[in-house]
């Protein structure tokens, strides 16, 4: 009996992986192209759209590759369970086994610097930013981990772990900014939706502001309705199912950069 669990488990595992991956890819496909869902009057909200889209494909995946293959109920209760993720606020419990060990608690920490933005959301735009590559130096001067500009960086950035340095390539310095910039991002945007200046969740404006600049969410009146503004919080959303319980065995990841 044990032995069936145990193989169970690890089988759901992976079909969770492959469902978080259908969803990344599936989602960088649409965004790559002309714009798929489009944010009209800034009422129909790309969340919502993509999740009609994307449901019957991970239900497909799921009755494909899932534990028997055929067990529909489970599968519509997984694929509900995937979009309910894509679809949360990222403030969830973080699943330590899919970051860096080292890095863990920081990742903890940045995310309870708000109550905007929680330790999923940190690690899925990680993700989404540098695949974990503290030595990333972007295309527009972006550093380290979390790819935040030179001038941001000097606004946001700490002595994280008391080294008597800070530098954008020291992860801990990185991320805990990140954590900070984040929040001061989601803040005005929260005020921009107070003073109906702008529609959406906090969280969403906040992401397209990381990327884009508080200008063009203003610009908006919400999220851009380009392929990038809406692409880049698909694809951040499309990981926290993984980092909140959802995702398989830990990954791999590049060696830590020195500090």
């Amino acid at each position: 009996m044990s032995g069936s669990s145990t193989k169970d488990g690890g089988s759901q595992k992976s079909t969770a992986v492959l469902v978080g991956a259908a969803i990344a890819t599936v989602v960088t496909c649409l965004m790559g192209g002309p714009v798929v869902v489009v944010v009209v009057a800034g009422a129909v909200f790309i969340i919502g759209g993509l999740g009609v889209l994307l449901f019957p494909l991970i239900v497909l995946i799921i009755l494909f590759t899932g534990p028997g293959g055929s067990d529909s109920g489970d599968a519509w209760d997984r694929a509900d369970e995937s979009l309910a993720a894509f679809q949360g606020d990222g403030k969830g419990t973080l699943d330590r086994t899919q970051v860096p060990v080292s890095l863990a608690d920081t990742i903890e920490d940045a995310g309870a610097i708000c109550t905007s933005i929680g330790p999923i959301v940190i690690a899925a735009q990680i993700e989404v930013e540098s695949r974990w590559d503290g030595t990333k130096v972007g295309a527009d001067g972006e550093v380290g981990i979390s790819q935040l500009p030179p001038a941001v960086f000097t606004r946001y950035g700490k002595d994280t772990d008391k080294n008597d340095k800070t530098s954008a390539l020291d992860q801990k310095d990185s991320i805990m900014a990140q954590g900070r910039y984040l929040c001061a991002l989601a803040d005005e945007a929260q005020g921009l939706i107070d003073s109906k200046q702008a529609i959406g969740s906090a969280l969403d404006l906040a992401l397209v502001a990381y990327d884009q600049g508080m200008d063009a969410v203003r610009e908006a009146g919400g999220i851009p309705a380009t392929a990038q503004a809406q692409g880049y919080v698909a694809k951040v959303r499309a990981r926290f199912g993984q980092y909140q319980g959802l995702g398989g065995p830990p990954p791999s990841f590049p060696s830590a950069s020195p500090t």
